[in-house]
């Protein structure tokens, strides 16, 4: 029998409320209520694409920006998926995917190492889609690596519309992360480490 791999993180500061609970072996369904529309969008990419169950929850000073309430749902999410992952036996640990979106196409490669670190590489041309500002995907990803233990590299291999080159990352995200965090059928209960052990600093 399988243990549930689930995470269910709760963070509340003076700015933010954040509340995430995450499946890894979902179907994809999705709860996403951050007060911040285009956010949400894409945080229903990760679910529908990766296969995760994700409800995420937010309230923040947006009447502010959007910036607060979008990094702490990074800090929850990468939180969560530390939490699911475990000691991370038995996971492919690797993942990689490039997905196109009309005349755009993002690359993403990432390993569930446990050593946090992103290498970002989107030109985004426009300052806005909508009302989201395009500098909070990086601050997104920065706290989702910072608190998942991920290596994530993001390289843009084309693109001009600024909403098709964000939404094929973060599918492109979602597809890797699924490879990475499925459990390997070769490698049973072991970590998939010549060290024997993959850790997150800090220990979420």
């Amino acid at each position: 029998m399988t243990l549930k791999r689930q995470g269910t993180i709760s963070r509340t500061t003076n700015e933010t409320n954040v509340r995430v609970n995450l499946t890894l072996d979902g179907s994809g369904k999705c709860k996403i209520a951050t007060g911040i529309p285009f956010l949400d969008h894409m945080l229903t990419q990760i679910s529908s694409h990766g296969l995760i169950d994700l409800e995420i929850i937010a309230e923040g000073d947006t009447h502010i920006d959007d910036h607060h309430t979008n990094e702490d749902v990074g800090i929850a999410f990468g939180q969560a998926l530390s939490q699911a992952l475990g000691d991370r036996k038995g996971i492919y640990r690797f993942g990689h995917f490039s997905a196109p979106l009309d005349e755009a196409m993002v690359n993403i490669v990432l390993d569930c190492s446990g050593r946090p670190h992103l290498s970002f590489g989107l030109k985004i041309p426009a300052q806005r889609i909508g009302s989201y500002e395009t500098e909070l995907v990086k601050e997104f990803f920065i706290a989702v690596v910072n608190n998942s233990g991920l290596t994530l590299h993001i390289e843009q291999n084309a693109g001009s519309n600024s909403h098709h080159i964000v939404e094929a990352c973060f599918k492109a995200f979602a597809r890797a992360l699924r490879m990475a965090v499925e459990l390997d059928s070769r490698r049973s209960n072991q970590i998939p480490s010549s060290k024997g052990v993959l850790e997150q600093a800090g220990g979420n």
